[in-house]
């Protein structure tokens, strides 16, 4: 398939309007993180205080996520998300006003830490929508392998194109109205179109709780999985940091912004073809071959470089990004009880928003003894151990869609031959 052929698949499964829904109603997530510490550091002076207030944000997301998506599994995904949407809406925009107010930081921490806490993780639940049109629908066999392949594609794509869309907007909010305004747009964002998602006719219903084997989150298949993507975190808190800080040591801060949009530009394209390779090129075979291109094509970044050199280094390191997270939501959806398939990509997608916090930290650091390269060294590490993990722990027999509803597909005992 090429990419127009990908989504026209995805307009014919269920149409543009929740394709755009989607988008829109994720957009908030990068918004809020980078409003929160531009505003922040405007009205206190501080950046070490936007790094709480923010990070609280999203620790609190990463807890919430799971236990949102939870709900939503057993109860159909209208009412938790609706709910956590319009309440969501209106804790961002309390933290806000308690900002502007100068209110005491561990007021604003514990504020943060709750909207975060509420934030509905739509990407997940928008995957779990995709598949269970894609199941009920009348395709089998290789068909159906496509069309999730697309739905996993187009996905990413979405993903990506939020995580750089989203701080571009604040950017333009904050240049032409004030950084207040940024936070607000995304707490409006999320409230009109967390809600539109919501009410979608698409929302799949509930499932009852499925006891056993085939209905526990705690088995290998699935649980692998958090590392690469813990490793896909890291591996953008080094970048972020790293890039910023080439920026900064140039003299051209305000190009930072720009150079890591190259790196999620190349990203998305990557992502979106994946649904275009042959299906006999597996899941676990994409995601190693992908790790590795994480490891070695951030080697580059040690030359010397301009702002030029450095963004086409960049550009090329993007090509592994998509494939590598389009890769491993594919095999969640192989992994996760069908009953829990929400709460599975939310809890894994967890572990990348934890990587990402823990790596933007650690990076800071790094940056301020060793320079760029100290980051950068943090995203190297990220693509090497998920390149081990998936080489070495990995089993590709977990993944096999013959014996996806069996225990034995989930990596909990080897399967049975007749």
């Amino acid at each position: 398939m090429s990419p127009l052929q990908t989504l026209r698949r995805m307009n014919r499964i269920a149409g543009w309007p929740l394709l755009l829904a989607t988008f829109l109603a994720r957009l908030p997530i990068s918004m809020t993180l980078i409003g929160l510490l531009t505003l922040v550091t405007g009205v206190t002076g501080s950046v070490a205080a936007a790094g709480l207030v923010s990070g609280a944000f999203a620790l609190g997301e990463a807890v919430g996520g799971p236990i949102i998506a939870r709900f939503a599994d057993r109860h159909g995904q209208r009412t938790p998300v609706l709910v956590t949407a319009l309440l969501d809406a209106v804790l961002i925009a309390l933290l806000v006003a308690a900002i502007t107010a100068d209110a005491p930081l561990l007021v604003l921490v514990a504020l943060s830490a709750t909207g975060g806490l509420c934030m509905p993780q739509i990407g997940p639940m928008a995957r779990t929508r995709w598949v269970v049109l894609i199941r009920k629908g009348p395709e089998r066999g290789l068909e159906r392998e496509r069309s999730v392949s697309a739905a996993m594609s187009v996905e990413g794509v979405l993903d990506e194109a939020s995580f750089v869309l989203g701080p571009a907007l604040v950017g333009v909010l904050t240049l032409t109205l004030s950084a207040t305004a940024s936070v607000i747009g995304a707490a409006v964002l999320l409230g009109v179109f967390g809600t539109v998602f919501a009410l979608h006719p698409t929302a799949p219903p509930g499932s009852a709780p499925v006891s056993g084997a085939n209905g526990r989150l705690t088995h290998p298949a699935l649980l692998v999985l958090t590392i690469p993507m813990f490793c896909q975190g890291l591996f953008f808190g080094g970048m972020s940091t790293g890039v910023t800080a080439f920026a900064d040591a140039a003299g051209h801060s305000d190009l930072s912004g720009l150079m890591y949009a190259v790196m999620g530009s190349s990203s998305a394209v990557a992502g979106l073809m994946m649904a275009s390779l042959p299906v006999g090129f597996t899941l676990t075979a994409r995601a190693r071959v992908a790790a590795g291109g994480l490891a070695l094509l951030t080697l580059p970044l040690y030359l010397d470089h301009g702002p030029a050199t450095l963004a086409m280094t960049i550009f090329v390191l993007g090509i592994a990004i998509g494939p590598h997270i389009v890769s491993l939501f594919g095999l969640i959806e192989r992994a996760a009880p069908p009953s829990r398939l929400s709460q599975s990509m939310a809890l894994v997608l967890s572990s990348l928003i934890l990587g990402q916090a823990l790596g933007s930290m650690i990076s800071g650091s790094l940056a301020d003894t060793y320079g760029q390269q100290g980051a950068f060294a943090l995203a190297t590490t990220g693509g090497v151990v998920s390149l081990v993990v998936t080489t070495l722990v990995m089993r590709s027999r977990w993944y096999t869609r013959a014996d996806a509803e069996t225990p034995a597909g989930r990596g909990l005992e080897p399967a049975s031959k007749p």
